[in-house]
């Protein structure tokens, strides 16, 4: 077996869910973000207020999902970002 390697499968492809703007209810946001990252609610204001900030990272399609309209329903602007492949997976 040696020279081969061995190409994983995985079930999808990671997201990032990243925030682009708090909007105006900031600590309606930080509770949010709390719930989804497990942070104390100070150290969750503080990550909503260094925007673009990488709310949750490399999390299924449908986590992502999920996350991102958790945020906006409290008037934050987030989105999804479809991880990069590794290079060394690349042909």
């Amino acid at each position: 077996m040696t020279g081969e390697y061995v190409e994983l499968v995985c079930d999808g492809v990671p997201h990032d869910v990243v925030l682009t703007d708090p909007g105006v209810r900031v600590l309606d946001v930080a509770q949010v973000v709390r719930r989804l990252r497990g942070l104390s609610l100070w150290h969750s204001k503080v990550l909503v207020t260094r925007v673009p900030a990488v709310i949750l990272a490399g999390v299924p399609e449908e986590d992502a999902a999920a996350a991102v309209s958790a945020l906006r329903e409290v008037g934050a602007q987030a989105e999804t970002r479809e991880r990069p492949e590794p290079e060394f997976l690349r042909d």
